[in-house]
């Protein structure tokens, strides 16, 4: 009898723990968007669904130009409604006949949401210059007309799955190849790129947001970091991890926080500190800026509290920044940057679907 009652709770037992691995693995691995994307310099992911719930964001009122309001009306996709998660892989390509650090930057991305197949294919169809078939998917190429490019740019996209699509404005077709190559073997747990396997595990665990790499390249000029006019003391090549994370064990009263960390990996410990020196005066310098001046609004006010709670310290080779916010200061800042707060004005530039492709260097965005 004892025999009959012990081994099915074994089995119970070495099942639940089983379940345990599984899910701990399943929430240590890189996310599947990111590890569709192909090799790159720097990977930006982001989990929306937390985020839209946290903030409503797809309730805001969204001025939309004709053209893409063109676009949700032949797809029925809402970008802000209907995306879930998307990963941007930045590729830094050099410019042929310029100096040899010039470069231009293009991306590639992959979207996982709510996607209506058919109507998608028909809207591709209808604006695609070319199609092929690879992988047993259509790759639409659309040509889309930019600013100071004659020839326009290339933008490719794939429906990998019904719940997955791929775009990539690369001037080859290889990025997109190995996006539909790897969402082939996904069931076989493809580990994604070398970034990715190489810089994931220092991701900070049930991060909603981050970015490994390269990734002060969208805010590169003249081989320094610039966010918001601000020149930081970081250079451009500089590997960085940076996330998000609501944790609901932080400020229980305020709802919890969103925890924000950049960290740099420095080629040795003197750089590290000079990092921290550099990034420690401009915190003090904005500090004594914020108690000097009264705030405008409460998107002022929280920008000013989330300064406050910033702490910058060095590990070693590391330079780490730690910051946080409450729910409450999150929607204030939104609510100060909300694009239907400053409208502008509507542009009849040929659209393709969403989300908007990152800019190449002094060029404007190809979709906004």
């Amino acid at each position: 009898m004892r025999k009959r009652t012990l081994i099915p709770l074994l089995i119970a037992v070495a099942a639940f723990a089983a379940l345990g691995v599984m899910l701990y693995l399943r929430a240590k691995a890189p996310p599947e968007a990111a590890r569709l994307l192909p090799e790159s310099d720097a990977i930006l992911y982001v989990n929306l669904k937390p985020l839209r719930a946290a903030t409503h964001f797809d309730k805001s009122p969204i001025v939309r130009s004709p053209s893409f309001q063109s676009f949700i009306g032949a797809t029925g996709i809402v970008p802000e409604r209907d995306i879930d998660s998307a990963a941007f892989a930045l590729h830094k390509v050099p410019v042929l006949g310029s100096p040899i650090h010039a470069s231009d930057l293009y991306s590639s991305e992959v979207l996982i949401g709510r996607f209506d197949g058919q109507r998608l294919a028909k809207y591709l169809a209808s604006i695609a210059s070319a199609q092929e078939t690879y992988a047993g998917r259509i790759v639409y190429t659309i040509t889309i007309q930019t600013t100071g490019d004659p020839g326009g740019q290339t933008l490719r996209v794939a429906q990998l799955t019904y719940d997955t699509i791929a775009a990539s404005n690369m001037s080859t077709p290889e990025q997109i190849h190995s996006m539909l190559d790897r969402s082939r073997a996904s069931a076989l747990s493809t580990p994604g790129c070398s970034l990715l396997a190489t810089r994931f595990h220092d991701v900070p665990l049930l991060a909603q947001a981050w970015g490994i790499g390269h990734i002060g390249l969208p805010f590169s000029h003249n081989g320094e970091i610039t966010v918001m006019g601000l020149e930081l003391p970081l250079p451009a090549e500089s590997d960085l991890v940076a996330s998000l994370r609501y944790t609901p064990t932080e400020r229980v009263l305020s709802g919890g926080a969103v925890l924000l960390r950049i960290e740099e990996f420095a080629p040795d410990p003197a750089a590290a500190e000079t990092t921290v020196n550099s990034l420690t005066a401009i915190l003090g310098l904005l500090r004594g800026l914020d108690s000097a001046t009264p705030a405008h609004n409460p998107g002022d006010a929280a920008l000013r509290q989330v300064i406050a709670s910033t702490h910058i310290e060095q590990r070693d080779q590391r330079a780490l920044l730690d910051s946080s916010a409450t729910i409450d200061q999150v929607k204030a800042l939104f609510s100060a940057h909300d694009p239907a707060a400053e409208p502008t004005p509507p542009t009849d530039a040929p659209i393709a679907p969403p989300p908007c492709n990152l800019p190449r260097k002094n060029k404007k965005p190809t979709i906004c």
